[in-house]
């Protein structure tokens, strides 16, 4: 590793392959060691604090001798490198080749930016199930750059994790740990930078359907989103924005204040969840999320991973593709392991609306109910105001509002000049104005 990989690794931050130490542990370095192995293997920084900030250590032939015996006396041995830049001691970490591993405080997992402890009997009963070499981890021989690799997803990717290009493109991959030494994808960086997911994995895509009533008898509306995992999320989030309910609070002054229905957040952490989660294994069925007239129903391939029981649902969490989960995290899609059921619950609790459902058989299904509207007050939607396209240019502003037009023609798979068009039109309709005429303005919807 070079300096200019090293700067770039402190202002990417921790995260699946990497751990920041301020001082030398002897006592607790063996459980970083053995979640590394145990995982993709990684880095560890001795020598930087929590924020990525050069903190300094005083490098002796001792740490390095209680290091190797760290290593050396994990069960099985570790695999280590040592070196040092700007005094800060790197330990490179191999991944396993016999796991699981353990150190004498108990087994350990690299998830996302932390080491998660687990029985050994559950490490065990996971890799049985799920195979040594998880779904997102796996080599994709028939993905490359020059086949299905698309860097305008690639660009979005580093926008939103501000991931910044100071080393070539194929060393930060391998730093996300999406590509190999030897220039191979794993199936996590097909599905985050492929522009078309069914060509590789049909099983990827997300349906989104509206019924009429409380039964599957009348479709009134449906979408197959088949693009990357970034896409489908934004596209998935502004269907149910789109189709769900708008109620408007107005105080004594000021403008209206829109909610829907649902909660938004408990929606996107449900459609997270269901992202990260699914068993993408299972090539039966696609990740579904139904709308009907009193309920949502968000329904994810897979059921709870093996090492988790029902009894401690909520209370704890094992991703089932980490390297997925990792990637979520660096554009900010998820705040930390385990967190996510309990925000969906806290957020229905704060609207005044009932707990979602989560039901566990081979999917894993969230049910949130959908409030009754007042009789008084009739719906009003866009699509009774707005045409078709209108209507899609107001969903994608809803849940981006400093969406560019650029991006929008590329959502929409129309011209630039035609965006231009309607959003002209939706201004002279006073649903829409601009607010800022810098880049770093924004759409805000004033009716619908």
């Amino acid at each position: 590793m070079n300096k200019k990989e090293f700067e770039f690794l402190l202002k990417q931050g921790e995260g699946l392959k990497l751990e920041f130490k301020e001082s030398f542990d002897s006592k607790n370095i063996a459980k970083e060691l053995c979640a590394f192995a145990n995982a993709q293997g990684g880095r560890i920084f001795i020598g930087v604090d929590d924020k990525g900030a050069i903190k300094g250590v005083n490098i002796t032939n001792k740490i390095k001798s209680e290091l190797q015996d760290a290593a050396r006396n994990c069960d099985q041995p570790v695999s280590i490198e040592t070196y040092a830049i700007d005094d800060v001691l790197i330990v490179n970490v191999d991944e396993g080749l016999n796991k699981p591993y353990r150190c004498a405080g108990g087994f350990f997992l690299r998830q996302s930016s932390s080491s998660q402890k687990l029985s050994t009997d559950e490490i065990r009963e996971f890799f049985n199930h799920e195979g040594k070499i998880l779904f997102d981890e796996t080599i994709n021989k028939a993905f490359g750059f020059e086949n299905g690799f698309d860097k305008t997803k690639f660009d979005i990717f580093l926008k939103e994790s501000k991931i910044s290009r100071v080393i070539k493109d194929e060393d930060v991959l391998r730093n996300l740990g999406v590509l190999t030494e030897k220039g191979e994808f794993k199936n996590a960086g097909v599905l985050f930078f492929c522009g078309n997911i069914e060509k590789f994995f049909r099983q990827a895509i997300i349906t989104c359907v509206m019924y009429k009533g409380t039964d599957k008898y009348k479709i009134i509306d449906r979408k197959d989103f088949t693009e990357d995992i970034l896409s489908n999320y934004s596209d998935t989030m502004a269907f149910l924005l789109r189709d769900l309910r708008l109620e408007y609070k107005i105080e004594t002054a000021g403008p209206r204040e829109e909610i829907l229905e649902i909660p938004e957040e408990a929606l996107r952490e449900a459609v997270v969840n269901a992202i990260a989660h699914r068993d993408y294994n299972e090539k039966r069925a696609n990740i579904q999320i139904d709308i009907f007239d009193d309920r949502v129903e968000i329904n994810s391939p897979g059921g709870l991973p093996p090492v988790i029981k029902k009894q401690d649902f909520g209370k704890r969490s094992f991703p089932r593709n980490p390297l997925l989960f990792s990637l979520l995290k660096s554009v900010n899609l998820v705040e930390k392991v385990g967190s996510g059921i309990e925000r969906m619950r806290h957020a229905m609790k704060q609207a005044g609306l009932p707990a979602p459902v989560f039901e566990f058989t081979n999917f894993f299904m969230v049910t949130f109910i959908r409030p009754i509207p007042p009789q008084a007050t009739p719906q009003a939607t866009p699509q009774a105001t707005l045409t078709e396209l209108e209507n899609k240019i107001i969903s994608q502003i809803r849940f981006n509002p400093k969406i560019s037009r650029n991006e929008l023609a590329k959502k929409l798979g129309i011209g630039s000049e035609t965006v231009k068009e309607y959003l002209d039109r939706l201004k002279i309709k006073g649903v829409l104005i601009r607010v800022g005429k810098t880049s770093a303005g924004y759409w805000k919807i004033l009716k619908l």
